[in-house]
């Protein structure tokens, strides 16, 4: 589920839709997981990725992951029509 092409994303989280003027923030784990979306990396390389890195159960990294990018595509921050 790769992201736009325009969404501008900061260093502080900070994420801006210059198609339609809308703006989120993320927190710092949001940021590392739009990074990598950013890199064309898979869903399930990022979860792999956040269990290494967090040390956390692959079901909570799942369902917080699978919840996050919901709420990318609720807010229309990806392009589901590609793939990576």
């Amino acid at each position: 589920m790769p992201l736009k092409k325009n969404i501008a994303i900061s260093d502080s989280g900070f994420i801006f839709d210059p198609l339609t003027g809308n703006s989120f923030s993320t927190n710092p784990i949001g940021l590392e997981i739009i990074e990598q979306l950013k890199q064309n990396k898979t869903v399930a390389e990022i979860k792999n990725k956040l269990a290494e890195q967090y040390d956390l159960e692959s079901i909570a990294i799942e369902k917080d992951l699978d919840d996050f990018l919901q709420q990318l595509a609720k807010h229309k921050l990806t392009n589901p029509d590609e793939k990576n």
